[in-house]
């Protein structure tokens, strides 16, 4: 049998609070979400001034880059290219950038989703989220 590593409540609330502060110091008002390796919501925040459809939005980022096990860009960037058809996919809906995978040790434990301003910039918000996975773990080495 295999094991593999998975995302505790501590290591999802560290997550949150370093794409919060990001988005906060560059004052972007977006929500934070945050999904298991299955796409199950973990947490959600969502910060002053983000628009209500952006706890959809980021969930579904979060999910999409779960479940597919790369960044949501890359689907975003293979629709633009023409391939139209991947719209139809089942059970992903979150093609846009800004969801972004935590990968630890090759195995993907979950991913963070963000959305409500640019998509470059949702996806640097995520980003720092992500990068904190990589910091838990050298704490805990």
């Amino acid at each position: 049998m295999q094991t593999k590593p998975v995302l505790s409540r501590d290591d999802t609330i560290r997550i949150v609070q370093a794409a919060r502060e990001e988005a906060i110091r560059n004052g972007w008002a977006v929500c934070i979400a945050v999904v298991d390796d299955g796409g199950h919501p973990l947490a959600l925040e969502r910060l002053d001034g983000c628009a209500p459809i952006g706890a959809y939005i980021a969930t579904e980022k979060a999910r999409t880059a779960a479940l597919g096990r790369r960044e949501t860009r890359v689907y975003e960037e293979m629709i633009n290219a023409g391939r139209t058809a991947f719209l139809s996919a089942p059970t992903i809906a979150g093609m846009l950038e800004g969801g972004i995978p935590l990968i630890v040790d090759g195995h993907v434990i979950g991913a963070v989703g963000v959305s409500g301003v640019k998509p470059d910039q949702d996806a640097q918000v995520a980003r720092i989220g992500s990068d904190t996975v990589q910091s838990l773990r050298k704490v805990f080495q």
